[in-house]
């Protein structure tokens, strides 16, 4: 091995157990095991997430250690999810890693989960470095941050209501498409017209300018809605069949403008040229597609590939590795929390405190 540290990294925020081990900037091994169980239930059950994770984390972390041809005696420091979360899926986690820490006598690092998230496209691209805007899009969460170092992020916007990934969840639902519903819904929306269906763009409005509160700021409660409406209507006229594929087309394309708007906002009040997309949603081949063409040739868009998108344990090791080198070592009492603030997050405007991460 090289004088590089040896990072564990262990994620276990909701339905996916993950283990990885990096060696300096090398990933050399990661395993990532998802809970197909919640499929026949249309969402993640929390009970059986924990259930699972609990059944399978050693595994999980002794085949991260094969890959990379380590024992678990070699690692320098461990790195955990605490929060925010599924508690019981992090409390798996989060234990197994204090257990480690406390037997190994190795320093503990407790991660924020979308923090992490901002780190999965560096482990593929150096040049996915601050300053930049950022783009987290997940089941639980949306944000809109300027990250201007890491570790110093400023929150322009995020979600009133539900996240970009839960709408794309919902909408699959409603389409008869199996869960998860982000990539179910891409994949049919590939045969359909995305400007067959006009839906409303929620809180997207020429008028508004900076300052309002909802410049940045999203919403897709209403969208979803809109949406149901529209299948009712299909359904009632017998069209629904023929027309399954332009509503999922329609309402891609209208999370992605929302999306790409409030960005695009965000890049010109900042003057980055670099803007990183992080989380499960930032795998939509159409954001991707969309946020690139925002951007032209005046900036990058950075995403992590689909493996690193979803939740993994190699970002938290990234993230963990930096949080190392600040000298942040978690106390072994650490507990996890459903609602864990974002660590050097503040909000615009506001007083230089850490905000809520949801």
């Amino acid at each position: 091995m090289s004088d590089a540290p040896v990072i564990l990294g262990l994620e276990t925020s909701c339905d996916e157990t993950s283990a990885a081990v990096l060696v300096g900037d090398r990933l050399e091994g990661h395993v990532i095991l998802s809970q197909d169980v919640h499929e026949v239930f249309g969402g993640v059950v929390p009970e059986l997430a924990a259930r699972h994770h609990l059944q399978r984390v050693d595994h999980v972390v002794a085949s991260a250690l094969e890959q990379a041809g380590i024992s678990l005696g070699e690692v320098d420091a461990i790195a955990a999810t605490a929060g925010p979360g599924l508690i019981g899926a992090l409390l798996v986690g989060l234990g197994w890693a204090k257990a480690a820490a406390y037997a190994l006598e190795k320093p503990l690092v407790a991660v924020h989960h979308m923090e992490a998230h901002l780190f999965g496209p560096v482990l593929e691209d150096p040049d996915a470095e601050p300053p930049f805007v950022a783009l987290l899009v997940s089941g639980g969460h949306t944000l809109l941050l300027h990250a201007r170092a890491w570790g110093d992020y400023r929150l322009l916007g995020e979600t009133r209501d539900d996240a970009a990934g839960e709408a794309f969840d919902k909408v699959a639902k409603m389409l008869g498409l199996p869960y998860p519903g982000g990539p179910a819904v891409s994949r049919l929306a590939l045969e359909g017209d995305p400007e067959a269906i006009r839906l409303p763009r929620p809180m997207l409005s020429r008028s508004q300018k900076p300052g309002d509160a909802d410049y940045y700021d999203v919403s897709f409660s209403g969208l979803k809605t809109a949406v149901l409406l529209v299948v009712q209507k299909l359904e009632a006229s017998g069209e629904l069949d023929a027309r399954r594929a332009d509503v999922a087309a329609s309402f891609e394309e209208t999370v992605a403008d929302v999306l790409v708007a409030k960005t695009m906002r965000a890049v010109l009040e900042t003057g980055c040229t670099r803007v990183v997309l992080g989380g499960g949603v930032s795998a939509n081949r159409r954001l991707r597609e969309r946020m690139t063409e925002g951007m032209g040739e005046s900036g990058r868009v950075f995403w992590a590939s689909p493996r690193l998108s979803l939740d993994n344990g190699a970002m938290v090791a990234r993230a963990g590795r930096f949080r190392l080198e600040r000298g942040e070592v978690a106390p072994l009492d650490v507990t996890a929390s459903a609602n864990l603030a974002f660590p050097g997050l503040v909000r615009t405007g506001a007083p230089a405190v850490a905000a809520g991460g949801a």
